[in-house]
Order: C-alpha cells, then structure tokens, then sequence
C-alpha cells in the first residue's frame, strides 16, 4: 500500500462512516480500483482506520456521552448485544466474510431496498430526541446494529432502519447512531489491533496514521453533512444510491 492509497482510503472512510452507505463495503470495492494487494494487513486497515472517525464523533459528542448519564446507559444497553454478537463472529468475519466482494455488493443492494421500504412503511415520531429513546428501543438498535457485522450492511444503516422501525424522529436516530458508534468501533478496531499490531512493520504503521488522520477530518465534514440533510430529506436517496452502486460495481469488477 502506498501513501497515496491510504489517503484516498482514509476520505473514503471518512466521508462513507456516519452515512448509511457501509464504509466497509466502499473501503473494500476502493481497495480493488486501486489495485491494493489483498493481505493481512489490508484488512486489518479496513478495521483500523474507523479510529478516525471514532475520534471525529467523539471531538463533536464527548460532552453527551460522557456527561449525560441517562444517555451514557442507553449507549450502553444498544452496544451490550452488538459485542456479544460481534465477538461471537470477529473469526468468521475477518477470515471469510471481509474477502468476500459478492456478499459486500450484495449487502449493498439489498440494504439499499430495505431502506427505502422502510421509508415508505414506518413514519417518523417528529420531535423525538436522544434522551427520549427508551432502554428497551435502544437494545431493539443495538440488535438492529448486529446486522453490520456482514460487510456492506452498514452500521449506521442498520441502526437508523431499527429507529425508523421503532418510529423515532431521524435527527434522533442518527445522533443516537453518531453516539452508539463510538463504543462500537472503538471495540471492533480495539479487537483487531490486539490481535494484529505487534507484527506491524514501521511503514505499515505510517500508512495507518495517516488513514485515520484523513478519515477524521472528512468524518468532521460528513457528520456535519448529515445533520443538514436530514432537516428536510429522508434517507431513500440513500437507497437509491446503494442499489445504483452495488449494480455499477458488479458491472465493473465482474465485467458482466
């Protein structure tokens, strides 16, 4: 991997993160334009450079996390589902379903339609805050969330269909998402760092500051991007785009 590379990696993950479009997925089909070698390292690059934008969400949020009690439990109770789910699977995620490309586009699309399905069903409960979920809403969203750990789903896809699903307002499902993210990746990227930095080279470990020092930057930007959207759209242009996407690169990496 060249430094050029994971630059571009790192605005990939930033701009893809916070929106419901899977970073993964887009990380994964970018590392294969680009010619990146498939190894070890790149999917471990994948995992790590979240910090980034872990790190962006927690310069704009740490007040409401780490102050607000009453928030900080049900951050807490969404994210208690995911870790069980998530370190039952990390195994099989990171061996088979990461080098997966077909389950990546697949996920794409049919995340894609179950956005916009989920637009078109469930109705929004407008002036519906943070502090107004409940503990059992924010379990049924970590639940939700569990489905990401299939590459392409998209975390924050997954939690913002569960609010929609439960009838929350969108600036609150997202926010909450914005938030429930920070203990998620932190302990995915957290996971996988234990388990594979020590054999890091100098240069490797170069390439993965430098991703996560662009990913936060371009996070700051699309965190802020979203809160604007959602003020007066929904989330089916986001669907739009996944299925679009997801058919576009089928075309081109399976030359069909």
């Amino acid at each position: 991997m060249t430094v050029l590379q994971a630059i571009i990696l790192g605005i990939v993950e930033g701009i893809t993160e916070f929106l419901p479009i899977s970073s993964t997925g887009h990380l994964i089909i970018a590392a294969k334009a680009l010619a990146v070698e498939q190894s070890s390292f790149l999917t471990t690059f994948e995992i790590a450079i979240q910090l980034g934008a872990i790190l962006a969400v927690l310069f704009l949020y740490w007040r409401r996390l780490l102050l607000d009690k009453d928030t900080f439990i049900k951050v807490l109770c969404a994210f208690i589902p995911t870790a069980v789910i998530g370190l039952l699977a990390y195994p099989i995620v990171k061996s088979v379903l990461l080098g997966s490309t077909t389950t990546v586009l697949y996920a794409l699309f049919l995340g894609g339609v179950a956005i916009i399905i989920f637009e078109y069903m469930f109705k929004e409960k407008e002036g519906t805050e943070v502090k107004d979920i409940t503990i059992k809403q924010a379990v049924s969203i970590g639940l939700f969330q569990s489905l990401a750990i299939v590459p392409g789903v998209s975390r924050a896809a997954a939690t913002i269909l569960g609010g929609i699903g439960l009838g929350l307002s969108r600036r609150a499902i997202v926010e909450f998402s914005f938030l429930l993210a920070i203990p998620t990746m932190a302990a995915a990227t957290g996971l996988d760092l234990l388990k594979t930095a020590p054999v890091f080279t100098a240069e490797q470990i170069r390439l993965l500051l430098i991703g996560c020092a662009v990913s936060f930057v371009v996070a700051l930007a699309a965190v802020k991007f979203l809160l604007k959207f959602i003020q007066q759209n929904d989330f089916k242009a986001f669907g739009y785009y996944r299925i679009a996407f997801a058919i576009l690169a089928f075309i081109l990496l399976f030359n069909i």
